[in-house]
């Protein structure tokens, strides 16, 4: 029984690694229920090299597909030979020829000189011929066809061949009308009918797009995509043999066919067991390889989470496009990885991170062993560009990755003696372009997260910032302190190593907390006067811890990060506010003083850079107190402040080591005595 107990109080204590497990097993999750679930073809060839795996058999029945140039031309030329429909309007012409005898009626005033019935039929006879012709109304799309082209023209739901040039234009029909009147004898109105017939000419043969076309679509959809098949168990290529066009146009539609045929039951679980141990054994490796080597970042599950995130951010979209667009996975900016995690965490982690994602996307890209090549290039691109551009590092980086993306395409391409195929590298700039994404992405990680990137920690230790403008203005004696401070804590994580960019923006905001109060606090007093003489020993103590909430408060209202935070709540741990306290109980004698009161809330510091920077505001604000310092005084001062927050357990939560505390001491002390100018004291001899 009490075995079964120890065995349950293990995982109720161990909780946050279950919950770490967790995440984990959800990421494997969603990677194989977003993976294609096909039948991956595994060998790699080119056109024109030698073949280097085994002899390969036809493992099924597949057609031959046409290579894409070949298609290309079939197409095209299938295309070329679609004529251009047009339809002829017979409702147009009644309507106009309805409209020119009412015109004529109106206007014939000579009856009794000219004959009314001759004028009338030769009226009709030139409308009717040069009508019945057609008037082609014009249009962009056959504007470049020539007299002789060949168009098919509807009329009376019968459909015929003609020449472009058997019908009129309206100017053409205009001059057609002056030469059939030209030879009529004068018994005819020519002017009257020649007006009439001008205005009555009317458009009759329009073009139709959409018959046009739908031809076009059904003379595409002849074109064969296939030119022959292979039949099961066929010689496709032996072991050492140069790859043939031909044989390459196989390979390739044995490849098409593994990705677009349809598995069996027992297939596709097979397939299914064989997606979830790798993708599994890839998120094992992460586990590992960031439990052994980035201890710090893997330590935290929102951390984790984050990492994680990014990573499923780049993976499932890459396998939607594999799925649905497979020619567009190039499109996916998969070095986005790399630069958002490069940003949030360090650069070692993003490439070993952006690694296990070509991994995983490798999976089932068509091409795995081009697309690896060219996302490694592209990653160390990458990175490099993010290590040695301190401003403008998005652009930089988004230039690095297209000229990485490129050269290695180039070089494949000549590799394989291709055509450089133009829409390919178009996919490449708007790869690259996209890259540029990162810094909305990063902004709207921050703020879900709430993990500041080094460029928000830079902004945030610009003493322009509104909020240190605010405790310069308010309390200028603690604003200095707080500079100094920081530059303390710079320089020790400098050498005991940590993270120098967080530590001093926590150091900068630590005592934002003293904007309520200011004149409660020594370095913004002046002249002998304190309000602390106004008040009881514990009433003062209350305001002095006080500024540790107001601070909390006070920054998240200015929507500080919860890293930054972590250096209010911690810089003063859970020691006492001694000067008080040893003045009440100075002034209660022989009784028993609650020590709650003149104590900080907590917690105590739980990380290198929380507990250096504990150091250095007490011995900072301590050193104000030396009168004539010299070398023994500040080691004495230095010692005794460390010794003190040691024996206390401040640092019990922290990563540092003994080592790491003798290096902070030197550190700091060599520090004090340049503030001081203080000289080291040399041996007499």
């Amino acid at each position: 029984m009490s075995k079964i107990n120890d065995f349950f109080n293990r995982i109720r204590h161990s909780y946050y690694g279950a919950a770490k497990v967790f995440v984990f097993l959800v990421a494997i999750v969603l990677v194989c229920w977003q993976m294609p679930r096909t039948s991956k073809f595994k060998y790699e060839f080119q056109l024109a090299k030698p073949w280097q795996h085994e002899t390969l058999y036809a493992p099924f029945d597949f057609p031959i597909y046409k290579d894409y140039e070949t298609l290309s031309a079939e197409t095209d030329a299938a295309t070329a030979n679609v004529k251009p429909i047009f339809v002829f309007d017979e409702e147009e012409m009644v309507a106009s020829r309805n409209l020119l005898f009412v015109n004529f009626e109106a206007k014939w005033d000579n009856r009794d000189r000219l004959d009314y019935d001759a004028n009338l039929d030769c009226l009709f006879n030139v409308f009717d011929s040069i009508q019945d012709r057609g008037i082609v109304a014009y249009d962009n799309a056959t504007a470049n066809l020539e007299p002789s082209s060949e168009v098919n023209i509807i009329r009376n739901k019968v459909m015929r061949t003609a020449r472009y040039g058997d019908f009129y234009s309206m100017n053409e029909a205009t001059e057609a009308v002056t030469t059939l009147l030209e030879n009529i004898g004068n018994q005819y109105d020519k002017k009257l009918l020649s007006e009439l017939l001008k205005g009555a000419l009317r458009q009759n043969v329009f073009y139709n797009a959409d018959l046009t076309k739908q031809a076009t679509d059904k003379a595409v959809a002849a074109v064969s995509l296939t030119y022959g098949m292979v039949q099961k168990d066929e010689l496709i290529v032996s072991e050492g043999e140069v790859i043939s066009p031909h044989t390459f146009d196989v390979l390739n539609s044995l490849q098409r066919e593994y990705t677009s045929r349809s598995l069996s039951t027992d297939e596709s679980l097979r397939v299914l067991l064989s997606q979830i141990f790798l993708v599994a054994l890839v998120f094992s490796l992460i586990g590992l390889y960031g439990n052994k080597l980035h201890k710090k970042v893997f330590s935290e599950l929102k951390n984790i989470v984050l990492l994680l995130t990014l990573m499923l951010l780049v993976v499932i979209p890459s396998y939607l496009l594999v799925k649905w667009t497979p020619g567009l996975v190039y499109l996916m900016p998969v070095c986005l990885l790399a630069i958002m995690i490069g940003s949030f965490f360090n650069l070692r982690l993003a490439f070993s991170t952006q690694v296990f994602a070509v991994m995983l996307i490798s999976l089932v890209v068509p091409n795995p062993f081009q697309f690896i090549f060219m996302q490694l290039v592209a990653t160390v691109l990458t990175v490099f560009s993010m290590s040695s551009a301190k401003h403008r590092r998005f652009i930089h980086a988004a230039l690095f990755v297209f000229v990485g993306y490129l050269l290695v395409y180039l070089a494949f391409t000549f590799l394989s003696t291709s055509e450089v195929d133009w829409s390919d590298v178009f996919l490449l700039v708007l790869n690259a372009l996209f890259t540029l994404l990162a810094q909305p992405l990063i902004l709207m990680f921050e703020r879900v997260f709430g993990i500041p990137t080094s460029l928000s920690l830079m902004e945030l230790s610009n003493t322009n910032s509104p909020l240190l403008r605010e405790l310069a203005t308010t309390a200028p004696g603690t604003f200095q302190h707080s500079i100094q401070v920081a530059n303390l804590t710079e320089e020790v994580l400098f050498e005991i190593g940590g993270d120098t960019v967080l530590a001093r923006a926590g150091a900068l905001y630590h005592d934002i907390g003293k904007i309520k109060n200011p004149m409660y606090f020594t370095e913004n007093q002046h002249g002998a006067y304190s309000p602390h003489n106004d008040l009881s020993n514990t009433e003062s103590a209350e305001v002095i811890i006080s500024h540790v909430t107001d601070g909390i408060e006070l920054a998240h209202k200015n929507h500080i990060p919860e890293r930054i935070i972590d250096f209010i709540r911690t810089h003063h741990g859970t020691r006492r506010t001694d000067y008080f306290y040893i003045n009440e109980q100075k002034a209660h004698p022989g009784e028993e003083i609650d020590p709650a009161p003149f104590t900080y809330h907590g917690p105590a510091p739980f990380s290198r850079e929380t507990a250096v920077l504990m150091m250095a505001d007490s011995i900072e604000a301590a050193s104000h107190s030396l009168k004539e310092p010299d070398e023994k005084k500040i080691s004495d001062l230095v010692d005794n402040i460390i010794n003190k927050q040691m024996e206390a357990g401040q640092f019990l939560n922290t990563d540092l080591t003994l080592r790491d505390i003798e290096t902070a001491r030197k550190v700091l002390k060599k520090k004090l005595m340049s503030i001081y100018h203080v000289r080291i004291a040399y041996p007499e001899k």
